[in-house]
């Protein structure tokens, strides 16, 4: 008994000093879990927009425009006959919003509008009466209102001007909740999903919960099942959201794998703290070819009936710089960098290099190119 409690006290010790360690990185536990039952569902519909100053759809080139014109018209108790409409203030539309957690009927949420047809803006319209459903089927919202721009379009006999998208546009508030999402924070277990799954941090959160719950209720209330999702055991007492409140706060100091993510396009390097690279010699050397036009006109001889004529020459020239050669030895970050920056690379260098090291086999961590 005595040589357990012993242990008890030494594995305490030892997670207090992981916890100074780590307490400059530590983190809130809400800031990097999510609870599945609080999760947004996307919601999608087809309406029309009204109003526009005829920059709407053409209906000869789009006939689900006009369908839908007629049927919204023969709704309303308008009779048209088919073909009679030529109307360029009305757009057919698609509408999508995220509808958030526990949203109550008669919640408000905002709704973007995008165009189906040829418009060319929807500046001044108006959406009509929109059901918004959701990937069930079921409807869960309605939108309604005035659009918002925020891109311009003209166009006159000579030029044309466009800034920003203007064939999309947002309401704020324009949509209505009719139908509760389904799912509630009373029903079933609780869980946490983590942002970044990590088995380290995974853990830590459980152990850190379990440290909380063991003060507050008596007992462990927290598991890790996996490297994404802690599973969590309803308290005895207090609601769960009160509960969930509580564990939010707790600071923990979460782990990563060792991630390199590099962007070709806009040059951009991200290298994670943890990765190292074997020490391997690198260099690194670049070819430039220049060519060069300097055409020539020929003049014919006085006298004589020819034509004066532009010959081309060409110059071409190679020329090869000279890399330096270093040795990369990535302990830590700092020398990682370190190693880079003294063979003197652009990005676009750094990312064939760090490409290369990983076909080598030198870079150990994860290289993801975007």
């Amino acid at each position: 008994m005595k040589r357990r409690r012993a242990l008890k006290r030494l594995a305490l010790a030892a997670l207090i000093a992981l916890a100074g360690v780590g307490a400059a990185q530590a983190t809130r536990i809400k800031d990097i879990v999510s609870t599945p039952k609080m999760r947004d569902n996307q919601l999608v519909g087809y309406g029309l927009v009204v109003g526009l100053q005829g920059s709407g759809d053409s209906l000869r080139n789009a006939p689900f425009t006009e369908q839908s014109l007629q049927s919204m018209l023969d709704r309303m108790g308008v009779s048209v006959k088919a073909g009679a409409l030529r109307t360029r203030n009305v757009a057919a539309v698609v509408v999508t919003a995220d509808l958030p957690p526990f949203a109550n009927r008669g919640s408000r949420i905002d709704v973007t509008v995008s165009s189906m047809g040829d418009a060319a803006s929807l500046m001044g319209g108006t959406l009509v009466l929109t059901p918004l459903t959701g990937a069930d089927g079921q409807t869960y919202a309605v939108a309604q209102g005035q659009l918002i721009v925020s891109g311009l379009a003209a166009q006159g006999q000579g030029e044309q001007l466009s800034q920003g998208v203007p064939t999309a546009a947002r309401v704020p508030g324009g949509g209505a909740v009719e139908r509760e999402p389904p799912g509630a924070l009373a029903d079933g277990p609780l869980a946490l999903e983590l942002r970044n799954p990590d088995f380290r941090t995974a853990t830590l959160i459980a152990d850190a919960v379990n440290a909380h719950t063991r003060r507050a209720y008596g007992k462990d209330l927290a598991r890790e099942r996996d490297h994404r999702t802690v599973l969590l055991t309803r308290p005895p007492r207090g609601t769960a959201a009160r509960f969930l409140a509580e564990i939010g706060d707790i600071e923990v100091a979460p782990d990563a794998p060792a991630r390199v993510v590099v962007d070709a396009r806009t040059g951009t390097i991200v290298i994670g703290q943890d990765v190292k690279i074997s020490t391997v010699a690198v260099t690194h050397g670049g070819v430039t070819v220049r060519v060069t036009e300097t055409p020539v006109a020929s003049q014919p001889a006085p006298l004589s009936k020819g034509e004066t004529v532009v010959l081309p020459r060409t110059q071409i020239e190679a020329e090869q710089s000279g890399g330096q050669i270093a040795i990369l030895n990535g302990a830590t970050l700092r020398t990682l960098v370190r190693g880079l920056n003294n063979i003197g690379l652009k990005p676009t260098g750094i990312i064939a290099i760090l490409q290369t090291l990983k076909t080598a086999g030198a870079l150990q961590a994860e290289l993801v190119v975007q």
